[in-house]
């Protein structure tokens, strides 16, 4: 019976996953409501986000609705709910307020002012949305004068250390129409300003408030009285329904973004070329040199790559684990390309709210079945015996550490109140997706996999291993690590460093065609600086290389945790305890699965290139 429960369960959030609300063009009617909701409270300097009604503001008289959210949406702290705006279509409104009238404001007592006061300081965002459109603030850049857009509007400001609140909000709304019967919203700005209660004049629906007023003071200790207000202000707009995210999507400089990624691609292209033509004139000598038919003794001692033929296959220790890593890296590799190609042709725009991250934890449950098969095969071709136990560790290692670290971190986002807390429900139906999808899958894959031919290699085994001779300075396992991680995190710093300010600044990323273009060249230099350690490792006799390659070829994830750690002391103002835990805890699980990906492409990319050249050669 829980079986079906399970499975209703998970029908029903994969079904909300894939369905994107707002996609659709919505016309409205001359004088039709408009509804305007609220997502969520941010700053970049907790990585806290709070529901909107965490603080004690005016809420609908009809009571409050919460929409009904995928699973994305969830895990990055959304909670959509309406609020009290009464907003027509095409329907100015000078002035009016918003839940109470002007003898009976908002009264906050001291711990309420406190808990608004301390979101003013943090520098809080305000999010709200109208017709799936969420709200911008224009400022103008002080150097150059350009307008530019910024997600929200500022809770509050703070000046001569006195914390002030927005409390009046014109929020202007443009709109397309064709015929002047249907119109469309095609964008949603917000103003805000401070002004003083005790400034505000008329009745509820016509209040009004000298053109210069005093600010809306909020005080420490005691109670603070306040009263919300907004006006509307309709815009004809020639923008249409289709180009309405352009300003949104134009948040960064995207001139920057092109010259970094153009700059990245023509080192990349012209270091790897290099490196291709040295490997392919080298070994083509070495090769040539080894099946001539004279003086075999004599190249035989001057090539020492040949030298280990008898021992490069011989299975590494510890295979369960080595296997695991690498089947995980597959499943990894498998759900980022994919994600990124259906992100690239607009299927999981920033449109489709909470629709990226959906996609890419249903996309990595359902590629167990391919991760088994491989890991299975690999875990067949080094002679292991206890396929079940090896197929587990496969379904378990990564998730698990995914999990344990996401679960232990909840609880302090928990301890803070924060929307960002994934919810009990939510993580029993990942949990759900994990045990009843992922692990099955994973499962299948290996027992076909295992059954599978190994892998064929072009030379024996021999059964007495040769002695490794002593190696030189600059092959020390931690050097290698720190050379090969070099190029291919040069390849993709730049694209790193937007996906970063999309992850803590709360900003949109959206340029996907160059985010697939970075991962090629990423992959191309992984797998090229792989076959480059390993042939050096080779030439010194050492055949210990299936551990070298996964390890070394993962090297960047080290640039990676080194630029996080640059990142935040240069671009955030984190300095709460809980939010530092956050960073250092999420960034860990960005840098493991970081590691994982190109370290099992440095892999395969190596054993590929080791079956080649032994295979090009005579061996008696």
């Amino acid at each position: 019976m829980w079986h079906s429960a399970v499975l209703l369960a998970l029908c029903i959030q994969i079904s909300r996953g894939f369905y994107v609300p707002g996609v659709a063009p919505v016309e409205f009617a001359k004088g039709a409501p408009v509804e305007v909701k609220a997502v969520k409270m941010t700053s970049s300097q907790t990585q806290l986000p709070y529901d909107y009604y965490s603080l004690q503001l005016c809420r609908p008289r009809n009571g409050t609705l919460y929409k009904s959210e995928n699973l994305g949406e969830v895990l990055r702290g959304d909670r959509i709910v309406n609020t009290p705006y009464d907003v027509h279509m095409d329907q100015g409104v000078a002035c009016k307020l918003l839940c109470h009238d002007l003898a009976n404001p908002i009264v906050w007592n001291e711990a309420e002012s406190r808990e608004v006061i301390d979101r003013i300081k943090h520098e809080y965002y305000v999010h709200l949305l109208v017709d799936n459109l969420p709200c911008a603030t224009k400022f103008e850049m002080m150097d150059t004068h350009e307008q530019v857009y910024e997600r929200g509007y500022k809770l509050g400001y703070v000046h001569e250390n006195k914390a002030y609140i927005n409390n009046h909000l014109r929020l202007i709304l443009s709109y397309h129409t064709d015929d002047d019967v249907t119109f469309r919203v095609v964008r949603f700005e917000v103003e805000a300003a401070s002004v003083d209660h005790s400034e505000l004049k008329g009745t509820v629906d016509h209040c009004q408030f000298p053109e210069k007023h005093s600010p809306q003071e909020l005080k420490e200790n005691g109670q603070n009285s306040v009263l919300f207000s907004y006006s509307v202000d309709w815009q004809r707009s020639n923008v249409r329904w289709a180009s309405r995210w352009d300003i949104y999507l134009q948040m960064t400089d995207v001139q920057i973004h092109w010259f970094s990624i153009v700059n990245s691609l023509v080192v990349v292209f012209f270091l790897s070329g290099i490196l291709t033509m040295i490997m392919i004139r080298t070994l083509r000598r070495d090769i040539a040199r080894y099946n001539a038919d004279e003086n075999l003794e004599e190249t035989l001692e001057e090539s020492g790559w040949k030298l280990v033929h008898g021992d490069v296959f011989r299975p590494p220790r510890y295979p369960k684990l080595f296997t695991a890593l690498v089947g995980s890296g597959v499943q990894i590799f498998c759900m980022a390309l994919v994600t990124i190609i259906l992100a690239m042709f607009g299927m999981l725009s920033p449109a489709s709210r909470g629709a990226l991250m959906t996609a890419g934890i249903l996309l990595y449950v359902f590629m167990g079945l391919i991760a088994g098969y491989m890991s299975g095969r690999l875990y067949r071709t080094l002679r292991g015996q206890q396929w079940k136990s090896a197929a587990f560790w496969t379904a378990t290692l990564f998730p698990a550490f995914v999990f344990t670290t996401g679960f232990f971190l909840n609880f302090f986002i928990w301890g803070k109140h924060s929307s960002g807390a994934v919810p009990f429900t939510t993580m029993l139906a990942l949990f759900s997706l994990w045990i009843c999808i992922s692990v099955p899958l994973n499962f299948i894959g290996y027992y076909f996999g295992f059954r599978k031919q190994p892998y064929e290699h072009p030379v024996r085994t021999n059964q007495i291993p040769r002695q490794v001779p002593e190696q030189v300075w600059y092959m020390h396992p931690v050097l290698c690590l720190l050379m090969a991680g070099v190029l291919p995190f040069g390849a993709m710093f730049i694209e790193l460093f937007f996906i970063l300010s999309a992850i803590w600044e709360n900003q949109f990323y959206y340029l996907f065609g160059f985010l697939f273009l970075v991962f090629v060249i990423l992959v191309v230099s992984c797998g090229q600086i792989s076959v480059v350690m390993v042939y050096f490792q080779l030439c010194g006799e050492d055949y210990h290389w299936w551990w070298r390659s996964l390890i070394t070829s993962g090297g960047s994830a080290v640039y990676v945790a080194a630029y996080s750690i640059f990142y935040l002391s240069t671009k955030l103002e984190i300095t709460e305890f809980v939010p530092l835990l956050l960073y250092f805890g999420y960034t860990t699980i960005m840098v493991v699965t970081f590691w994982l990906l190109t370290g099992t492409i440095g892999f395969y990319a190596a054993y590929l290139f080791i079956r080649k050249i032994y295979g090009a050669v005579k061996i008696d």
